[in-house]
């Protein structure tokens, strides 16, 4: 089978015999739930040696008749965009296994099941070049966070878990109308040949609309940003983890596959709109970040308004070429948004780890719980401080990187482009450090904290790889931008020539 069909299906099928095999047997589901991930996380070796940094050809391609009826492709491959974000998945496939590993003690195969089928599911939404294909995965991956965020979450579970499956479904509904709308006018549901088909101005702007109300949801972008705290709050630690390391840069991955390269003109016209609510998530939601007391909303809030970069370092190239006329700096925010989304998987996923580390021994998410973490918790304080640095753009960091690169870039649009989205530097280091403050340093606050123990070593591996990740993309990022310069470069192709019939 080829290498991205097994980087879909092992899990999948793997997550199928979690489900059967360990029914009765806990020990059993989580240790075959470690293997199947682990060899997922193996298959990516190969897609990486093999990759051409050099190419912005769709690699690994595979192309099968599915439904000859309506001409529907089983068609896979991946390129600059879609790689590290694979790898991003696979990276964290073992990681939340791990983070289950003690915490979860009723229907364990169903819970690890649930993360095997869903990883597979978000791979297949990163490799598809089928517009059906990838709208099925887009969709198919809500049913095994519904279950995660309902059975294993907290005690406002169901309201948590129907607001995020109506917003993100409803949204979505829109997309699918487009899809067919495409299907019609070009005959095919080919996105790449979506890519360079004609449409005309009132085409264009109905299409950006059906996909901005899709991916503006999964991001998510103000103001339709409301069901992501809750469903933090109410989801257990793996599923926040995933929620926030994979499934918001799905959004972003939307807009870089449909919304610029099929509707470039529409893109161009709207920039502006979508600039504006990247800034207000930027600057208004650092502000409700700084006053949350619940350390999982605050890290929610604060994940909204780092993806507010994702946003606007894709569409400040529109305003780029029109004050130079050249592309170079729109390469550079957009190159910078999707450093930014790998950065962002990393730190808030960690985050939420550490989050869960604490709710696992006094069983409470309040900042007015702790204080003084650091006295009891050496190890972990160390981490905690790591990330939450990191959180606040600190410089030899991966949240430095991206961020940057996308101030940079927004210099070359307008002066108060930069200094709107800088101001996330100050808000993050307000409510990063506040935060830290309050929980890790200090007096010891009561007995529970008076009581706790400091990491484990499954614990250790788990937030020593994340921070592994977080110093190296912050100290040496060139790989990952070398993996999309000629994506980046082809995309702008489509960005600067008018489709306009």
């Amino acid at each position: 089978m080829p290498l991205l069909s097994l980087l879909i299906w092992i899990p999948l099928m793997g997550g199928v015999v979690v489900m059967l095999a360990g029914n009765q047997r806990p020990a059993l589901a989580r240790g075959l739930a470690l293997l199947i991930a682990l060899v997922t996380l193996a298959l990516c070796v190969p897609l990486v040696t093999g990759f051409d940094n050099a190419s912005a050809a769709m690699q690994f391609v595979e192309r099968n008749p599915w439904i000859d009826t309506f001409s529907v492709y089983y068609h896979l491959g991946i390129d600059g965009f879609s790689l590290p974000l694979i790898l991003l998945t696979a990276f964290f496939g073992p990681l939340v296994v791990l983070a289950g590993w003690e915490v979860i003690q009723t229907k364990v195969h169903q819970y690890m099941a649930s993360f095997l089928i869903m990883e597979g599911l978000m791979v297949g939404v990163f490799a598809s070049l089928d517009g059906l294909l990838f709208y099925i995965f887009f969709e198919a991956m809500l049913i095994p966070m519904f279950l995660v965020i309902g059975m294993w979450g907290g005690p406002r579970r169901v309201y948590a878990t129907i607001k995020f499956f109506l917003y993100t479904f409803l949204g979505s509904v829109f997309m699918l109308v487009g899809i067919i709308y495409l299907y019609n006018a070009s005959g095919t549901w080919s996105i790449l040949a979506w890519h360079d088909h004609p449409l005309s101005m009132p085409e264009q702007t109905w299409l950006f609309l059906g996909f901005l109300a899709a991916f503006a949801v999964k991001i998510p972008m103000f103001p339709v940003h409301t069901w992501l705290p809750d469903a933090h709050v109410e989801a257990p630690t793996g599923g926040s983890v995933i929620l926030a390391a994979i499934m918001l840069k799905i959004g972003g991955y939307g807009f870089l596959r449909f919304s610029l390269p099929i509707t470039p003109d529409a893109a161009a016209s709207l920039d502006g709109f979508v600039i504006a609510l990247s800034l207000i998530a930027i600057v208004y939601i650092g502000f409700v970040a700084l006053v949350q007391q619940d350390m999982k909303k605050l890290i929610a809030y604060s994940s909204i308004s780092h993806m507010g970069f994702v946003t606007l370092g894709l569409f400040i190239a529109f305003g780029i070429f029109r004050e130079t006329g050249a592309t170079q700096g729109a390469g550079l925010g957009m190159e910078g948004a999707m450093v930014q989304m790998i950065s962002h998987g990393f730190i808030s996923g960690a985050l939420f780890l550490c989050v869960g580390v604490l709710y696992d021994r006094v069983h409470s998410r309040e900042i007015s719980a702790y204080g003084g973490v650091a006295n009891t918790m050496p190890w972990f304080a160390f981490f905690a401080v790591l990330f939450f640095m990191a959180n606040a753009g600190l410089p030899g960091t991966s949240g430095f990187v991206g961020e940057f690169m996308v101030i940079l870039a927004s210099f070359r649009a307008s002066f108060w482009y930069a200094f709107c989205a800088g101001l996330t530097l100050v808000l993050g280091a307000a409510y990063s450090l506040w935060l830290v403050k309050r929980v890790i340093f200090g007096e010891v606050a009561n007995k529970n904290v008076a009581n706790l123990k400091d990491i484990d070593r499954r614990e250790a591996v788990v937030l020593g790889t994340l921070a592994a990740a977080v110093l190296l993309v912050g100290l040496w990022p060139a790989p990952l931008v070398d993996m999309m310069h000629a994506s980046v470069g082809e995309l702008l192709r489509h960005v600067v020539q008018t489709k306009l019939i």
